[in-house]
């Protein structure tokens, strides 16, 4: 628990809880605007994670340019000062510009963030650090979603759109505490050099395979579940990001004492299971116990995943790596929701829900090459980590 660090916590709850306190009310403000509908609300949803999406994938360029620390304070300002934009006109054109701007924003904090993190901790110690910095965003996201909602509801839009603001601006006064005013010496990895790396490639494709289903629950449930279950819905979708931040904490600890390949099968395993029992979607008990089962999965491979990519580049490529792995939560979670929804109206909801728990399987695939080609290589996945280094100098 270094100063800085501690520094790291304040952006960290700062760019999680402005975030997440507008993610459910933006939607009901544009649906309410002139000429609004339920398209409106789908549209600057898409907006923002597009925008972020776009954001994380320009990031690691920008960074190698300005620093870290520069990226993340811009991040915030872009997250904070838009908010405020929403106080003062509710026209579909002016929503859709914060949402769009909040979206790079948010992205900059994302993958500046992640890189200062891990540069903060000890290699030895860097899976802990690591989920703990899951469990101090995670927080606000669990807060966050529900708190913004109700005092949109009991006190109306500006003074949630200014706390959002302010949470974030304020959170900016910790970012010249932190290093990484230069970009990290030696060669920089691009993004797509380091996708195409096996090393990298590999756990950013077994984490978008499980994000989909992360995708799947938090969008669909409420919708395969009569409403007469309303009760089990409320808990299963507080239980399974609960679920998640505590595995995460719990497999980042044991990442640093066994490593972090091992963890990532029963991640997997754990994830497809508890999707395969909300397919109970009749069965209350099923539907709250698998989600609780599916975020603990799912937490283990967040952890492993992200720790075992840092292990694997230089300093100068943490960027590429919070990128890469902040891409394939977003993308796969928006697929998951996309695709999910042309299946359900084929098969129905249960069937479709089976067949994301054999998707999330699939991903056992490029977990077991992984594992193997870090076994013959004996050294954790050294040699693609040179060979994504001089793919990042061409």
């Amino acid at each position: 628990m270094t100063r800085p660090l501690l520094l790291r916590f304040v952006t960290v709850v700062g760019s999680s809880a402005s975030f997440y306190l507008l993610l459910s009310v933006v939607p009901a403000y544009a649906q309410g605007a002139p000429g609004g509908g339920s398209g409106n609300a789908g549209l600057v949803t898409g907006t923002l994670m597009l925008a972020t999406v776009a954001g994380e994938l320009v990031a690691p360029w920008l960074a190698a340019r300005c620093g870290y620390r520069v990226l993340l304070g811009a991040g915030l300002l872009l997250l904070g000062a838009p908010a405020l934009a929403l106080t003062l006109s509710r026209s579909m054109a002016s929503i859709l510009t914060v949402c769009l701007v909040r979206g790079l924003g948010f992205a900059f904090t994302l993958v500046a963030g992640g890189a200062l993190t891990a540069s903060l901790i000890p290699p030895e110690r860097r899976g802990e650090g690591l989920a703990l910095i899951g469990v101090m965003a995670g927080v606000p996201s669990l807060v966050g979603l529900p708190l913004g909602a109700w005092l949109a509801s009991h006190a109306g839009y500006p003074p949630v759109c200014t706390a959002a603001a302010l949470i974030a601006l304020v959170s900016v006064a910790a970012v010249p505490g932190l290093p990484g005013r230069e970009a990290a010496p030696g060669p920089h990895l691009g993004i797509f050099a380091g996708a195409r790396s096996g090393g990298l490639g590999r756990p950013t494709a077994v984490f978008a395979v499980t994000a989909v289903g992360a995708g799947v629950v938090v969008t669909f449930l409420p919708l395969a579940v009569t409403p007469a279950r309303s009760g089990a819905v409320a808990a299963a979708l507080f239980v399974q990001p609960a679920a998640a931040t505590a595995s995460r904490w719990f497999a980042g600890r044991r990442a640093d004492r066994t490593g972090a390949s091992g963890l990532i099968v029963p991640g997997l395993a754990a994830s497809a299971a508890g999707i395969l029992a909300v397919a109970l979607t009749d069965v209350p008990v099923a539907v709250v116990a698998g989600s609780a089962v599916f975020g603990a999965g799912f937490g283990v491979v967040q952890s492993a995943t992200i720790t075992l990519m840092y292990s694997r580049v230089p300093a100068s490529g943490y960027g590429t790596v919070s990128a890469l792995w902040n891409v394939a939560y977003d993308a796969g979670m928006g697929i998951g929701a996309v695709g999910f929804g042309a299946v359900a109206g084929l098969t129905g909801y249960p069937w479709a829900f089976v067949l994301t728990a054999l998707l999330t399987l699939t991903a056992l695939v490029p977990a077991w090459w992984d594992r193997t080609a870090a076994r013959s290589e004996g050294t954790g996945g050294q040699a693609d980590r040179a060979v994504a280094a001089e793919e990042g100098r061409q």
